[in-house]
């Protein structure tokens, strides 16, 4: 059913929740997984004095989360490539309809906080972005309430 399925990772328990749930899925139908990091944070160190160093600092970061993340595929014998996006000043919904198009998925799985009232308005809600910009199907999975 799901071949080609997207799953937007930044190491958190709340996006291992999601990965766990999309390889799962990707089992079940034989597909593969794609592991997107974005660094979208970058459009908001202007003016920090080692931005240089954060920035390179936020890569490989990146790098250890999406190896971490193939690692788990390769374990459960899951098919996975990654993209490490930066995107600075693009909304985090907007990054991953476009990769969503790009590797032709038919499924998205993200993990959400389920924040509700001021902490949704502060921080935000990226899976509630991607439900309204995605191509494709969203499944959203609710994590933990550690992170």
């Amino acid at each position: 059913m799901y071949k080609r399925i997207l799953v937007p990772v930044d190491g958190s328990d709340t996006s291992n929740t999601a990965l766990t749930t999309a390889l799962q899925l990707a089992r079940e139908s034989g597909g593969s997984v794609r592991l997107l990091h974005a660094l979208d944070e970058l459009a908001y160190l202007p003016g920090f004095e080692f931005r240089g160093n954060v920035i390179e600092i936020a890569r490989d970061n990146a790098a250890k989360v999406l190896a971490g993340g193939v690692e788990l595929a390769k374990a459960a014998g899951i098919p996975a490539d990654t993209r490490l996006i930066e995107a600075p000043g693009r909304r985090f919904g907007e990054v991953v309809a476009d990769e969503a198009s790009a590797f032709q998925a038919d499924l998205i799985v993200v993990g959400t906080h389920g924040r509700r009232g001021l902490s949704r308005v502060l921080l935000g809600s990226g899976a509630e972005q991607v439900n309204r910009m995605a191509p494709v199907p969203v499944l959203t999975v609710r994590g933990t309430t550690k992170d």
